[in-house]
């Protein structure tokens, strides 16, 4: 992870699960695959916001993700 992954606010997993509208579930998978940077605080993970965006983008190249 980059050091502008470190930069900016961090979301839990339940805030990146609501954002993308998926189950939590689905966000631990692609944090544990790693198609997410995702940083492990004891025994929860935090998501920073580039990572979520950077995911966006490469998932959908062309489009800008909203919010």
């Amino acid at each position: 992870m980059g050091e502008d992954m470190m930069a900016g606010p961090f979301f839990t997993v339940s805030e990146v699960a609501a954002t993308m509208r998926v189950s939590r579930m689905t966000v631990y998978r692609l944090v544990q695959s790693g198609a997410i940077s995702g940083i492990r605080f004891g025994r929860s993970y935090r998501v920073p916001e580039a990572a979520v965006k950077q995911y966006l983008d490469s998932v959908n190249p062309g489009q800008r993700s909203a919010g």
